[in-house]
């Protein structure tokens, strides 16, 4: 996932202060999750479990995000794509609905770890991170075409 960042942030980096922002946000929020999950470059504490403080932080990043996107940054790439013709309006519509599954996710996350959370509950942080992980990457895929539709056509407009 850092690697599809990297690609993203050379892509569209510097187009816009709204798109560096958020891709600095998925950032942030892909860092916290490779700790919390310990993935590389992160896998330090391998066998114990993460400290809640770190599960708030990453929780509350991640409704960051999500928030961020619905009510920032999909409102504004949304209206561009619907002004640059039918081919981006339609992929738009198309892909907004599918976001919206990944933000299920993120906010159910949120709920289950946010509130204290109990010993059976943390046994099932894996699993819950991996499923959350794979509903992020698709998240970030639709993102992406997104901003890859309201680039190319500003591209081509110049």
């Amino acid at each position: 996932m850092l690697t599809k960042l990297e690609r993203a942030v050379d892509a569209w980096g510097g187009s816009s202060t709204l798109i560096d922002h958020w891709l600095e946000s998925r950032r942030q929020l892909l860092i916290h999750y490779c700790q919390l999950a310990g993935l590389p470059p992160y896998e330090g504490n391998k066998g114990e479990l993460p400290e809640e403080a770190h599960i708030q932080q990453f929780c509350n990043l991640l409704v960051d995000y999500v928030s961020e996107g619905h009510f920032e940054v999909y409102d504004q790439v949304v209206s561009a794509c619907e002004k640059n013709g039918e081919q981006s309006k339609t992929l738009a519509q198309t892909l907004f609905p599918k976001i919206a599954g990944s933000t299920d996710a993120a906010l159910d996350f949120n709920d289950k770890y946010t509130n204290g959370v109990s010993d059976d509950i943390m046994m099932e942080l894996d699993q819950d991170l991996s499923h959350l992980g794979q509903k992020m990457e698709e998240r970030f895929g639709f993102e992406d075409r997104l901003l890859e539709a309201l680039f190319q056509r500003h591209s081509e407009a110049s």
